[in-house]
């Protein structure tokens, strides 16, 4: 009989049919506390692939986190048929207590990676990830929002010249699919140099702001992606949704500061020279200017802020 080798994650031991829940130490905040963060594992009896689950990179995106929470709630991981399910509800913890999006050193995690054990405290959050739980995985799916008042369409972004992410989304099957280059030192653009594993990066939402369809995707995703792979029996009735692909994509700025109001969100095609929103003048004096759609499309992104800067970024549109 052959022997049976655990799965090692940070300092626990996972046989098959196992689950629990272990603490990884990434580093130690100025007032001494550790910065611990919780990995749920569940294992099936039966050979699988090992899935992992991600939110709270940025500390104020709060969407993803509640989604995982869901999850672990509604016990849809503790149901494995085949494989290992590793969920993360919150990495930055740090971020999630201060509603920010960094980490105490003001770094960025998200543009840290593959970290460094004796970098900066970003650094060495993203370290211990890579080290400890993407090294054993064969694919991610890390959960984000748009950033401050901006919000995004429900969509799963991948590597473009990454055909296992490609397959992955799919079967994710969010409304919208978005190739796109990974930011350098990102965890999806580092993880498929440095160990070839696929990651899926699933925006929906606002900074610290609930969005119901948002969370609701994001759990169907999980659950279409788990039943795709095998680790989920299939559920009766399943849909057979055609998300819209984009290949490409780009940003419509604010020609001048003023209140902003947009007249077309997130969710909808666009025409070229369509209005989609208005900048008025604070003081009533100069005459409204008006935003046009520079290119048909369909509009993956919106800004939310009442008050704009000139060059602030105010719709994405994905083509």
């Amino acid at each position: 009989m052959s022997e049976i080798t655990p799965l090692t994650v940070a300092s626990g031991e996972f046989y098959p049919g196992q689950s629990g829940v272990v603490e990884l130490v990434a580093g130690q905040l100025p007032s001494g506390s550790p910065v611990s963060i919780k990995a749920h594992v569940f294992r099936s009896y039966k050979p699988g692939p090992t899935l992992l689950f991600l939110a709270g990179v940025h500390g104020d995106e709060i969407n993803g986190v509640e989604i995982l929470r869901r999850g672990l709630k509604q016990k849809l991981f503790d149901k494995l048929v085949a494989g290992t399910a590793v969920v993360v509800p919150l990495l930055n913890v740090y971020g999630f207590d201060n509603f920010r999006r960094d980490v105490p050193d003001g770094k960025d995690v998200n543009r840290s990676f593959p970290g460094s054990a004796t970098g900066s405290l970003a650094s060495r959050v993203a370290y211990g990830l890579s080290k400890n739980l993407l090294a054993h995985c064969d694919l991610a799916v890390d959960f984000h929002t748009g950033g401050r008042g901006v919000f995004n369409f429900p969509q799963i972004r991948y590597s473009p010249d990454d055909e296992g992410a490609l397959r992955a989304a799919e079967q994710f099957a969010p409304p919208v699919l978005l190739a796109a280059r990974a930011p350098v030192k990102s965890l999806r653009r580092s993880a498929l140099k440095s160990l070839g594993l696929s990651v899926l990066t699933y925006e929906g939402g606002e900074n610290l702001r609930y969005d119901g369809r948002s969370i609701a995707e994001g759990m169907a995703g999980i659950r279409r992606l788990l039943e795709a792979r095998e680790m989920l029996p299939p559920a009766s009735g399943a849909d057979e949704r055609q998300p819209i692909r984009i290949t490409n994509s780009s940003w419509v700025r604010a020609g001048r500061a003023g209140l902003f109001q947009w007249t077309k969100r997130s969710g909808y095609p666009v025409r070229k020279g369509e209005p989609i929103g208005t900048i008025f003048d604070p003081h009533g004096v100069r005459p409204n200017k008006r935003i046009l759609a520079p290119r048909n499309g369909f509009i993956i992104g919106h800004n939310n802020a009442a008050l704009v800067g000139q060059g602030d970024a105010l719709f994405h549109i994905g083509y």
